[in-house]
């Protein structure tokens, strides 16, 4: 494939990311992205937190929005992936509890949690989203692979990238997951705010 027929392909998918509320119902992406970001913000004036999940290739766009939120937003922001904490619950309870555990330690009624899962159906994953609704919090799904993909149902808000691709489904959710921090940012700081990344 020439580079030029790759990235028309991962515009067109980006373009065409779909969201779901927590009925299934279709929303419009505008309109979804506005509520997700809205999500954030209320995370943020109501000094509640954001936790975000991931496994693999998401894991780091986790952390990349939990800095982004951290550091640009300034909400209070968590993830789970620390590797003294990860391996040791995975060795001693299962790698399927790994993120439901401190879920349920550490969030409050009203936090959101975001998970990012290309396949929409790992287990620790699931699991996460499962307790945090348990718990009274907000949950963000993104997800590709199949539309009917578990986690999909499972939020209250779901972007959906219609692609089996890691490649392509994994720079979607990242580029939407930029999209979504820097309006929060200028939201909050406004337009003359910049805030900058080690590299």
């Amino acid at each position: 494939m020439k580079a030029k027929d790759y990235f028309h392909i991962l515009a067109d998918l980006m373009l065409s990311i779909q969201a779901t509320d927590g009925n299934s119902s279709v929303v419009d992406l505008e309109k979804g992205t506005e509520q997700a970001v809205q999500m954030i913000l209320d995370a943020e004036a109501s000094s509640r937190k954001v936790m975000i999940t991931g496994n693999g290739g998401s894991a780091t766009i986790a952390s990349h929005v939990h800095a982004d939120l951290y550091k640009g937003v300034g909400v209070k922001s968590l993830v789970f992936t620390e590797q003294a904490l990860l391996t040791a619950l995975a060795n001693d309870d299962g790698y399927g509890s790994v993120y439901e555990g401190p879920v349920r330690q550490w969030s409050q009624t009203g936090d959101l949690l975001i998970t990012v899962s290309s396949s929409g159906g790992s287990e620790n994953i699931l699991r996460a989203a499962t307790s945090a609704k348990e718990l009274g919090c907000r949950v963000i799904t993104l997800t590709g692979f199949k539309p009917d993909n578990p986690s999909r149902k499972l939020g209250d808000l779901n972007f959906y990238v219609d692609s089996s691709e890691y490649g392509f489904v994994e720079t979607a959710h990242a580029a939407l997951t930029h999209y979504l921090t820097d309006q929060a940012r200028l939201t909050v700081h406004g337009e003359g705010h910049q805030h900058h990344e080690s590299d």
